[in-house]
Order: structure tokens, then C-alpha cells, then sequence
């Protein structure tokens, strides 16, 4: 019997390490390669930091870095304005749960099928492509994580604090910014920074309503893949793990202090 146990715990280790293996082990190859002196793909044969000096010095990589950090803002605050507003909505009796289906259908429908939906109606009511219509697609796309996900926290709020709020003398107003908006706080920051990542890292919004006049960071790698995969992408794409996993970290930092708090 403890053979038996002995073996299904091995077993279990070596599939989970197998499986960090398989998901790590690339991101950490292209760590390691942004560094060869020699263009990808080739083998090693010296260390260098010339890739990350020609990334730094790239002008046209940080318009489209500044662009994409524009854009995710810009769809994190409006997300979240809109969110909050129907929070609020429903927080003064509003019904809003039939309404939650909306917000459903941008995480069920395929995110190229949106994309063209979006492109279709701002090409029928005449909005030229670029950094407006950016921002307003990837608002579309962050609604459907924040609208659900602050709504069912919301729901789960004690009734109590609120009447005991009112009944103190609080305005339905002062009661929403003083006692429910500081418990939603843990939530809205989380599903703010999930819409700056999906936000920042999409590619199939950007690609389809982007247009001309705007490049976000997906579209210049995209660029950049086409010409032949030069090593700045490798030294990229490492800077970028390096501040996707910051964000993660905070992320889950905040989850686990309101877990226990």
C-alpha cells in the first residue's frame, strides 16, 4: 500500500514538472538567446548586450509601446468607469441582471468575430480607423471582465452595512463612494490590471481596427517577424515577460492580502 502511494506521488511530480518543463522552457531559451552574438536562429556562440542596445535605441518600437500603454489605459479606465456606473446603477435597485448577458458575449464569442463585428459598425457610422477606435474595441473587450466580475462581488456584499448606512443618515450617494466602493476596491483593482494585460498583449482588436495612423506593439512585432526574426525580438519579447510577470505578482499579491484580509 505505501508502494502504491509512494509511486502515485512520484508519478504526480514528474507530470507536473513535466508540464513547467514543457510551459518554461521556451520562455527561458528565448531568454537566454536574446543574449547570443549571433542572429536568431543559430547556435550559441557568445554573450553580447548588442540586441538590447539596438531595442533601447529603436524609435519607432517605442511610439508603438507608447501607443499600446495609451490604448490599455485608456480601455482600463474606461472599462472601469463603465462598470462602476452600473454598479452604482444597481446599487440604487436598478436591474441589471438580465442585462449581464451582454457582457457575457464578448468572453464566449471568438475574439476575431468581435473584431470584425467592431470593424463592421465603425465603418457604418463613418469613424475613421485609428487610435479612437482602438481604445473604444478594447474597452468593448475589457467590459466582459469587469462588468461580471465586479458584479458578482457585488452581489455577495452584506446588505446590513448599506441600510445601516442610510439609516445612519448617509445619502444613497455618500453610501455607495464611502461603504460599497471600498469593499469592491480588491476586485476592481484586479479585473484594472487584467484589462491592462489582455488590453496590452491583444493583437487580433488591434490588427482589425487599428488602421493606419495607429501601431500598437503587437502590430510592429508582427512587423518585424515579417522581415526575418532579428534578435531584438528576443530582447523584446524578455523585457516584456519581465514586466507581464511583475503585474502577475502584483496581481496575486493583492488577491492573497484580501483573502486574508
Amino acid at each position: 500500500m505505501d508502494n502504491q502511494k509512494s509511486l502515485g506521488r512520484i508519478s504526480s511530480l514528474v507530470m507536473v514538472a513535466a508540464t513547467y518543463l514543457f510551459l518554461y522552457v521556451p520562455l527561458i531559451v528565448l531568454f537566454v538567446f536574446s543574449f547570443n552574438t549571433q542572429r536568431f536562429p543559430a547556435p550559441w556562440t557568445g554573450f553580447t548586450l548588442d540586441w538590447y542596445r539596438q531595442l533601447f535605441r529603436s524609435v519607432y518600437l517605442w511610439q508603438a509601446f507608447a501607443t499600446s500603454l495609451i490604448v490599455a489605459c485608456s480601455a482600463t479606465l474606461i472599462s472601469l468607469g463603465a462598470g462602476v456606473g452600473l454598479i452604482f446603477y444597481a446599487a440604487q435597485g436598478g436591474r441589471v441582471g438580465k442585462s449581464l448577458g451582454m457582457f457575457y458575449g464578448n468572453l464566449i464569442i471568438p475574439e476575431t468575430v468581435l473584431a470584425v463585428s467592431l470593424l463592421s459598425f465603425f465603418t457604418l457610422i463613418k469613424i475613421p480607423l485609428g487610435m479612437t477606435t482602438l481604445i473604444l474595441a478594447h474597452s468593448v473587450l475589457g467590459l466582459g471582465f469587469v462588468v461580471p466580475i465586479t458584479y458578482a462581488r457585488f452581489r455577495e456584499l452584506d446588505d446590513t452595512l448599506t441600510e445601516a448606512s442610510l439609516d445612519l443618515g448617509a445619502t444613497p450617494l455618500q453610501t455607495f463612494f464611502k461603504v460599497i466602493l471600498p469593499m469592491l476596491r480588491p476586485s476592481l483593482i484586479t479585473t484594472a490590471l487584467l484589462v491592462f494585460i489582455l488590453s496590452f498583449d491583444d493583437f487580433i482588436l488591434s490588427y482589425f481596427c487599428a488602421g493606419s495612423t495607429a501601431q500598437t506593439l503587437s502590430l510592429y512585432i508582427l512587423s518585424m517577424i515579417r522581415t526575418g526574426v532579428s534578435p531584438v525580438v528576443n530582447a523584446l519579447s524578455s523585457v516584456l515577460l519581465f514586466l507581464s510577470s511583475m503585474l502577475i505578482l502584483l496581481f496575486f499579491s493583492i488577491k492573497t492580502r484580501t483573502r486574508f484580509y
